[in-house]
């Protein structure tokens, strides 16, 4: 997560965007998905990164001069308390307990095309993949259709973004 310190703020200690809080509220949803939560509260925590992502001030500007964020639409009491919480602390207690119970790799493995949580559930459960190095080592060695839980194609477009990644990176 990417944050820095506020250079004179009130209440807020991190300064964090709409879009890197999106962000936690989407992995949220994606970490409740995996692990086959409630899919209402599944549905509410992508709303509210959606919301969150779209929404056309800071969420930052609005806690730090004593707004109430429950006056956006789609926003509840619970979302809000995270809110304010990763604007305080630059974290969320309740996300970090949510990664510390699946794989490590797997948030990153369900940013490849195609693999989302539920295919990286089944990737975990069949194949022991949980990371996309396991999951580019699998490619490589048994090709598009040797992995189980996966289709053909799924397994191509993954093995190129994969790739492409690398080569971003190098």
């Amino acid at each position: 997560m990417c944050t820095y310190l506020c250079a004179d703020s009130g209440g807020i200690q991190y300064c964090m965007d709409n879009r890197e809080l999106a962000k936690v509220f989407r992995d949220i949803a994606r970490l409740l998905e995996y692990k086959g939560e409630n899919k209402f509260k599944t549905r509410a925590y992508d709303n509210a990164s959606r919301i969150i992502k779209d929404y056309s001030e800071e969420l930052s500007v609005i806690v730090d001069r004593g707004g109430d964020l429950k006056e956006i639409a789609g926003i509840g009491e619970a979302i809000e308390l995270k809110i304010r919480e990763l604007l305080s602390a630059g974290r969320l207690e309740f996300f970090e307990r949510l990664k510390a119970e699946i794989p490590e790799g797997t948030l990153e493995l369900m940013d490849i095309p195609g693999i989302g949580p539920k295919t990286a559930a089944r990737l975990a459960a069949t194949n022991g993949i949980t990371s996309v190095e396991d999951l580019e080592r699998a490619l490589t060695e048994s090709g598009a259709d040797g992995i189980s839980g996966i289709r053909a194609s799924t397994a191509e477009r993954a093995l190129l973004a994969i790739r492409a990644r690398r080569n971003r990176s190098d």
